[in-house]
């Protein structure tokens, strides 16, 4: 991957704003491997493929499309779960960089926008998609939140509604 111009430009790029004043993605990746070393516990296969999630999974946003309408084929977990599916077919790893910002947007659709029924159908599917993995999911989840100024209303309300996850301390 480190040879890869596309994703050191990725990790390259960045400046400070809300939820990353530490701008460059380089550094929130430098944050997120910081928190999965605190994990306790953790098997080595699953510190890997967290590890692995760490450094792709915001490195595309400069290549993201904000049109409008949206592309969602442009959105940056869509074009880091392909690139990194050239160099592994975990599918943890897949599923995971491509819906790690799920959770976020389900707190958001019923916390913030009050849509219910949304955040309703997008939790359901997300927790279809990501079956078995929902552990290791949450816990990148919390390693990506636990970053820079953002939020962590999103995380709490994970861990208190989220069935089925073991709760972790760091």
């Amino acid at each position: 991957m480190l040879q890869d111009s596309a994703f050191l430009a990725g990790l390259n790029w960045g400046f400070p704003r809300y939820g990353h004043p530490e701008g460059k993605v380089v550094y929130h990746v430098h944050e997120v491997l910081a928190n999965i070393t605190l994990i306790p516990e953790l098997s080595a296969a699953n510190r890997a493929r967290l590890r692995t999630i760490a450094y792709v999974h915001d490195t595309f946003k400069y290549l993201e499309d904000r049109g409008r309408p949206r592309d969602w084929s442009k959105h940056h977990a869509i074009l880091a779960k392909n690139f990194v599916a050239q160099y592994t077919n975990d599918e943890a790893v897949l599923t995971i960089t491509e819906l790690h910002d799920e959770a976020y947007y389900i707190w958001r659709s019923i916390k913030l926008y009050q849509e219910q029924e949304k955040g309703l159908q997008h939790y359901q599917a997300l927790m279809s998609k990501l079956g078995e993995h929902l552990q290791l999911y949450y816990l990148f989840f919390k390693c990506d939140t636990k970053t820079g100024d953002k939020i962590q209303a999103p995380l709490i309300w994970f861990e208190e509604e989220i069935n089925n996850i073991e709760i972790v301390h760091f």
